[in-house]
């Protein structure tokens, strides 16, 4: 299908990788802009379409398991995101879908060297690059315990301090973030609950150090979110003229995502 006569899609291909997994915050947002979402949950043998040409994009979401295993369905899926580069259409890596994007590009995803973790609120900082998109919160929600390399052509947004590259865009419409914006306050007590087996490792801070830190940082990533997103659907390459992006929502719209 050409540009010339490709239709403006209102679906996004969501990835999850279990069972109980939700796209959270990023699928109330798009929802609310209008979007269908079609959920795939690839470890569970649902398939990946051979083109995004019926999306407006595709979201690979996060998951416990390493970039690094060997199991069939992620050297399927690391593989197919192929597909969304070569068609230029708008793709999102969150967490383990950014480090998929990594290895499909030929990069290294590795633990830190000296054992840090970065599970809660960590600081980011944006680079030049970075800047010139949008604003950027000061720290945002983390759960994981290895990270990516920025390989050949991947540009740099916003860098940490234990894992330095925590947001990244490749060409015009591929990005990825090691952190978590889709996680809402309310999954964060979730998540901190359900992993507290995992918050004595380096790096992880106590439950009660995420509740505090959610109250001063949870807004600030949403208002990132929302901006990013509308920049995101607009990076698609595969129409003539940009699309239609979504005026702000309004800031009652806003506090009900919270």
């Amino acid at each position: 299908m050409t540009a010339q006569n490709l239709p403006a899609s209102k679906k996004i291909l969501i990835v999850l990788h279990r069972d109980i997994s939700t796209p959270g915050r990023v699928g109330r947002l798009l929802s609310q802009r209008g979007y269908e979402l079609e959920i795939r949950r690839t470890p569970l043998g649902e398939s990946l379409p051979p083109t995004l040409a019926p999306y407006a994009g595709a979201i690979v979401f996060g998951g416990p398991m390493s970039a690094n295993d060997n199991d069939e369905w992620m050297r399927h899926e690391t593989e197919w995101i192929g597909v969304a580069l070569r068609e230029q259409a708008p793709f999102l890596g969150i967490c383990l879908g950014a480090q998929l994007l990594v290895r499909h590009l030929g990069g290294k995803v590795t633990a830190n060297k000296d054992g840090y973790v970065e599970i809660g609120y960590w600081p980011i900082k944006p680079t030049a690059a970075g800047r010139a998109l949008f604003n950027w919160p000061g720290s945002v929600y983390h759960w994981h315990s290895e990270g990516f390399e920025c390989v050949s052509g991947m540009e740099q947004l916003a860098v940490g301090t234990h894992f330095e590259n925590q947001a990244v865009r490749y060409g015009t419409s591929a990005y990825g973030v090691q952190f978590h914006p889709e996680i809402s306050y309310q999954m964060m007590r979730r998540w901190a609950t359900m992993g507290a087996h995992k918050l004595h490792w380096l790096g992880a801070q106590s439950r009660e150090n995420q509740l505090q830190d959610g109250k001063t940082h949870d807004r600030n990533g949403l208002v990132w979110l929302n901006c990013f997103l509308d920049h995101w659907l607009a990076s698609d390459q595969r129409l003539i003229s940009a699309p239609h992006v979504h005026e702000d929502i309004d800031r009652k719209s806003l506090i009900e995502l919270v």
